[in-house]
């Protein structure tokens, strides 16, 4: 059985909202947390999630699936390769 509130699920279905170009940077968080990354030119991108953990997401990850769908709060600039990158809510 899915622990998902039926609410959460929908979310998944409705359109991005906002949409705003990530300048990484290691100390500032984001606006508001992504439903999901665009890369225009992949490289690894270093995160940190909603959930807090600290993660590297690896170049070929990237370059397979340039529309991420992950929650971050900060993308950021040490660890970070990709550019052209798109934060979309």
């Amino acid at each position: 059985m899915s622990s998902l509130h039926p609410q959460s699920a929908l979310k998944e279905l409705i359109p991005y909202r906002h949409i705003a170009s990530v300048t990484p940077h290691d100390t500032n968080d984001l606006l508001f947390p992504t439903r999901a990354l665009m890369v225009g030119t992949a490289g690894d991108i270093a995160v940190i999630t909603v959930g807090g953990e600290t993660i590297t997401i690896p170049s070929a990850v990237v370059t397979a699936n340039p529309l991420l769908p992950i929650a971050v709060t900060r993308v950021l600039n040490t660890g970070t390769g990709a550019s052209n990158i798109l934060a979309a809510w």
